[in-house]
């Protein structure tokens, strides 16, 4: 889940944290680089109970409904579609779901309004109103429905946005990015599998966690050698108006072109100019990529970076 994405975009976090003062040593950089991937992939959980707890709530209501001293028609004939939904109580009962919410203490427990609030919200919706209509009942169209609320209703909520700021500083920039493996993990489930469903690891593989590791590390221990090549290409500026985060990503950018052999030139370059659009000026992106470009053509020139010349789907 913890891709290469957003490893990059961490890093740069935890560097500019680093040269504010927040975080001491590089040891202690390191440490703060893991604990906010860490946290990440805890909010990936979080979102994903929200399935059942939405759920649950809807089945309290009708209940409630159901039990009125006075009770219409209408209260006795609610549809139980949305709350017998296969794919959540699949969810509800995986086993690596309980074990990691166990673990971690994870609970929405003290956050009832906002459940009101989400469901208030689907149900207002038109994937839910579609599937309550339908006459189909299959588990394809149970996965279906929280695929589409997820892509297209919780992600946008508010108040959900302000929950998970106020739950953790890590998450500001993390949402989209766990909404999509949520997505993705919906699609993934079977319903063959049961309890035992496997659900999306926190990273594909060690390579991942080494790469992060390895990312950290040389941006810091090779801090002034990067500095120098970019203050080399930059005589024409005045390097005391260049953008803190320009600094800081080229930094980075030009650990992982000088230190990553197997991911070509183009990879690294391309994912830190899209980098820079979201952390930095307008401007910026045309900035670094000519500094860049001019700094791995004087290295290449003094064969002091061989690059992989094929992409990879790992390189990412």
């Amino acid at each position: 889940m913890i891709n290469r994405v957003l490893i990059r975009i961490k890093v740069i976090q935890i560097l500019y944290s680093y040269y504010k003062g927040n975080c001491g040593s590089i040891e202690n950089a390191e440490k703060e680089l893991f604990f906010s991937l860490g946290k990440t992939y805890e909010m990936y959980f979080y979102l994903l109970m929200l399935v059942n707890e939405i759920t649950v709530y809807a089945q309290k209501r009708i209940e409630k409904e159901e039990n009125k001293f006075i009770t219409t028609p209408e209260d006795k004939k609610q549809s139980r579609k949305f709350v017998n939904n296969r794919f959540v109580k699949q969810l509800s009962e995986n086993l690596k779901m309980k074990e990691y919410v166990e673990e971690h203490s994870l609970s929405w427990e003290q956050h009832e309004a906002l459940i009101k609030e989400l469901y208030s919200v689907i149900t207002a919706s038109d994937a839910y109103k579609e599937y309550m209509q339908s006459a189909e009942f299959s588990y394809q169209q149970d996965k279906d429905l929280w695929r589409a609320l997820f892509k297209g209703v919780l992600s946008d909520n508010e108040m959900l946005g302000k929950e998970l700021e106020e739950m953790s500083i890590y998450w500001n920039d993390d949402a989209d990015v766990v909404v999509s493996f949520i997505v993705k993990t919906i699609k993934l489930f079977e319903e063959s599998e049961g309890e035992n469903q496997d659900l999306i690891h926190m990273f594909r593989d060690d390579e991942d966690r080494i790469f992060a590791r390895d990312l950290l590390r040389n941006s810091l221990y090779n801090e002034k050698e990067y500095l120098d090549l970019v203050n080399a290409h930059t005589t024409n500026w005045d390097t005391d108006r260049i953008a803190f985060m320009d600094i800081i990503i080229m930094q980075a950018a030009l650990a992982e072109i000088c230190n990553f052999p197997s991911i070509p030139v183009n990879v690294s370059m391309n994912e830190y100019i899209e980098i820079t659009k979201l952390y930095s000026t307008a401007k910026s992106g045309n900035f670094i990529n000519g500094i860049l470009d001019a700094i791995v053509t004087d290295l290449r020139k003094d064969n002091k970076i061989i690059k992989a010349a094929i992409y990879t789907d790992n390189a990412k």
